[in-house]
């Protein structure tokens, strides 16, 4: 069976991502491992709710987490795993060992200076994960169904590569991919290179019988066109790369994926690029 990961630091954050990783696996038919770290010799407070806690202690309260979710899964098995080191290195290590289909972390998001100065937890676990990785607020209230995926288009190479992932998502709760092409500059040449990608998205959607929706935006932010948009449409995903494209406004914001992470309140969906293709464009 297919293998989900979650990190789990009993807030109720990581618990509103256990449960979302459960509606998740039940469509995927997917096992759910809970990854605990113990950082508690780093300086780095990942998990500031629960650091000094005994193994003892951690233990039992998975234990109770097992005997109040299991019966919520309706195939596999929930288990738990208690690493020890750097909370992200550990679970990218954990996905790989696993050889798991998905991470789920949960974020509470960061505001102002935060981000310059400290980033996003999350946004660690999706830089060094394996594998996609879907971020999910607490605040956000799932449903039993994912209606639509917004899958954002731009001119960078990479920005198709989401496209098969996304369409194993959309295919396991039969939704509606809204392809946006977004057009973060008034050169013709980079328009016409977002419209020829988007019509190789069309084409695979068509191929791949799977419901979709085009609509084009003028994005001098990409980040907040994409997220007012799928406001918009009340998207239950958003579909991203780690690498896209960049302008002078993301810049200074910081990395469109960064920014998508900290600042969606909608489920984020990030997908890294393939390495032969990021060194074919060298």
């Amino acid at each position: 069976m297919k293998n989900i990961i979650v990190a789990i630091d009993f807030s109720r954050c990581s618990i509103h991502a256990l449960e979302y990783a459960i509606f998740l696996a039940n469509k995927m038919k997917a096992n759910i491992l809970m990854v605990w770290v113990d950082n508690t010799t780093s300086d780095e407070s990942v998990f500031p709710e629960y650091v000094g806690g005994s193994r003892k202690e951690i233990s039992n309260n998975f234990d109770e987490l097992i005997s109040k979710y299991s019966a919520l899964l309706k195939e596999g098995e929930i288990s738990y795993k208690i690493r020890k080191g750097k909370v992200h290195h550990e679970i990218a290590n954990q996905a790989k060992y696993s050889d798991a289909e998905l991470v789920i972390a949960g974020t509470h998001g960061v505001t102002g200076f935060e981000e310059f100065w400290i980033g996003s937890n999350a946004y660690r676990i999706v830089t060094y994960a394996p594998c996609p990785v879907i971020t999910v607020r607490t605040s956000f209230e799932f449903k039993n169904q994912i209606a639509r995926i917004v899958l954002p288009i731009d001119s960078s190479l990479e920005t198709r590569q989401k496209l098969p992932f996304t369409t194993k998502i959309a295919k396991y709760f039969n939704s509606e991919i809204h392809v946006v092409s977004l057009y973060s500059t008034s050169i013709k040449a980079v328009q016409q290179k977002v419209d020829i990608y988007t019509s190789q998205v069309k084409k695979y959607l068509e191929e791949e019988n799977v419901k979709f929706h085009v609509e084009s935006l003028q994005a001098e932010n990409i980040t907040n066109s994409t997220i007012n948009y799928s406001r918009e449409v009340d998207a239950d995903i958003i579909a991203i790369m780690t690498e896209q494209e960049t302008t002078t406004a993301n810049l200074f914001l910081g990395a469109y994926a960064q920014q998508m992470v900290n600042h969606s309140p909608i489920p984020v969906l990030s997908i890294h690029a393939k390495e032969y293709i990021r060194v074919q464009s060298r």
